[in-house]
């Protein structure tokens, strides 16, 4: 991992520099790296396959634009989400007026969770998880999907989601204690 990120700031540096021709590849490396990623991410929080691949696009020519901007090549993946994250809550509030409610209806066709175009955990459990992460407030649904599917740390999500470290903290073990009673199985929710 730290091999990798070493090779992603140099890609960074090179994308960043004064127009020539390897600024270009060494940005589409990066895409090529990142954007599965990214994608995942938008798809859990958008719940939709077409949102998930517009914004990923978007997400990537943002940051192309503005990757002069980034001051440190060692946050890009904060930076690079963070981005995503105004993309998709973009997308949320242009839509809100036509949305029937404040959380957008969530499709259930996309609810697998695939690694490599096979189903990592079995249909059920898949839809389980999907639907008690749907019970979840969209702002704590995000901070699970950037710690526990993406791996951020908290001082990250923090800078992500622009708000302090103690309030992702909030938001993720209440949103935990949701999974685990939502989760529970039936005999343990007083039912025989």
């Amino acid at each position: 991992m730290i091999f990798r990120a070493v090779e992603d700031a140099d890609l960074i540096r090179q994308a960043a520099a004064p127009s020539g021709p390897g600024n270009l590849e060494a940005f589409n490396l990066l895409v090529s790296r990142w954007e599965k990623r990214v994608y995942n991410y938008l798809l859990r929080i958008t719940s939709n396959r077409e949102d998930a691949l517009d914004l990923t696009q978007d997400v990537f020519l943002k940051a192309y634009q503005n990757l002069r901007k980034l001051d440190d090549p060692g946050r890009f993946a904060p930076w690079l989400y963070r981005i995503a994250h105004n993309e998709a809550y973009s997308l949320f509030r242009k839509r809100k007026p036509e949305a029937d409610s404040a959380e957008l209806a969530p499709d259930q066709s996309n609810a697998g969770v695939v690694v490599g175009g096979s189903p990592v955990f079995p249909l059920e459990l898949t839809l389980a998880v999907a639907g008690a992460l749907e019970q979840l407030s969209s702002e704590q649904r995000e901070t699970v999907v950037l710690k526990i599917y993406q791996g951020f740390k908290f001082e990250e999500i923090a800078e992500i989601l622009s708000c302090p470290v103690s309030t992702v903290k909030s938001r993720l073990y209440a949103a935990l204690e949701i999974l685990k009673i939502q989760l529970a199985p039936i005999k343990t929710r007083g039912v025989s």
